[in-house]
């Protein structure tokens, strides 16, 4: 019963709702959150300068030739997620209210994540290089993509909630992108200590997912959160976040098949493609949304992340469990 208990609640978690606990009972008001925006600013830039370092490019190539599985990858995540955020308006916003629908579009519009897609596709023994190549073009692109497709489906809603494109852009670009783009530059000098340090450097990494989280909810807090999102509407968000994850499952599933995939393939496509992203979401959330909306913003993304988790750590000891084939031992290869 423990094991299954640690299984599905692993120390981040914990922490994640810790964290969650501190931004309700003790938020960061007045001088003290400006000092913790700078701090946050600064966090974001190491984690995406520390994702930059850790891409490979040799581990990029060895899967980059499979497009057929990316091409699948990239429809689920910046396609069908999208459509489906869109097309449910008329079910998700009378049950969530506008702020939690547009968290809900958020979400739809996220890259997929990258360590633990790659993860569990490694623990459910599927075709681990093709998932990183996958993996990480969705972080890529979905730097570049996302405040596109959020303008897109707010404007098509009519939502009235609206932000400036190019400034968005340019935000994205300095606070996210350079920095990124400074870590793989310098991933000639600085890969073998990166990744000799992995172990470290993902405290680094959740660290700064934990503090951006803690001074996003203390400003939604202290603007009344709690007030505008009851245990109802949480149950019933975290409800419609199981019913999105299982119905994208179901499909990468389905049409994995139908393509004639591998089971490797379908492995790959299935951690992939149903995952979204709070390593980059999260900091997105601190770039795109103002003020008391990030708070909204990142409720939908935090749930379903544990959702996905919990759901995929099942999934993939399950898939893990099947008989080798002789693929299986040429992919691990």
């Amino acid at each position: 019963m423990i094991a299954r208990l640690r299984l599905l609640f692993d120390n981040f978690t914990l922490l994640l709702i810790g964290i969650v606990l501190a931004a309700t009972f003790m938020p960061v008001q007045g001088e003290g959150a400006n000092i913790f925006e700078w701090i946050t600013a600064l966090a974001i830039a190491l984690l995406f300068f520390m994702h930059g370092a850790k891409l490979s490019r040799q581990a990029i190539l060895a899967g980059a030739m499979h497009w057929r599985l990316h091409l699948l990858v990239f429809a689920f995540t910046f396609l069908l997620f999208p459509l489906l955020g869109w097309a449910l308006r008329p079910l998700l916003e009378p049950l969530l209210g506008q702020p939690l629908y547009i968290g809900m579009l958020f979400l739809c519009i996220l890259p997929g994540t990258v360590q633990s897609a790659i993860a569990f596709t490694s623990i459910a023994r599927g075709n681990v290089p093709a998932a990183i190549c996958s993996a990480s073009a969705s972080s890529l692109i979905g730097i570049a993509i996302t405040p596109l497709l959020l303008k897109v489906v707010l404007d098509a809603h009519d939502t009235g909630s609206s932000f400036a494109m190019l400034d968005s852009v340019m935000k994205i670009g300095l606070q996210l992108l350079l920095p990124f783009a400074i870590g793989h530059l310098l991933r000639p000098w600085i890969g073998s200590w990166i990744d000799h340090n992995r172990s470290w450097l993902s405290v680094v990494d959740q660290g700064s997912i934990l503090l951006v989280v803690y001074t996003a909810l203390s400003a939604s807090v202290v603007a009344g959160l709690w007030q505008a999102v009851d245990p109802r509407t949480l149950v019933i968000l975290a409800l419609l976040c199981s019913m999105l994850l299982a119905v994208v499952l179901m499909l990468t599933t389905w049409l994995a098949r139908c393509l004639n995939f591998s089971k490797e393939d379908e492995i790959t496509v299935v951690f992939c493609a149903s995952k979204k992203s709070m390593a980059t979401g999260v900091p997105m959330a601190q770039v795109l949304f103002a003020g008391s909306a990030i708070g909204p913003a990142l409720l939908p993304l935090m749930i379903f992340h544990q959702i996905q988790l919990m759901v995929c750590a099942v999934l993939a000891k399950r898939y893990a469990c099947r008989e080798s084939t002789p693929h299986d031992v040429k992919v691990l290869q």
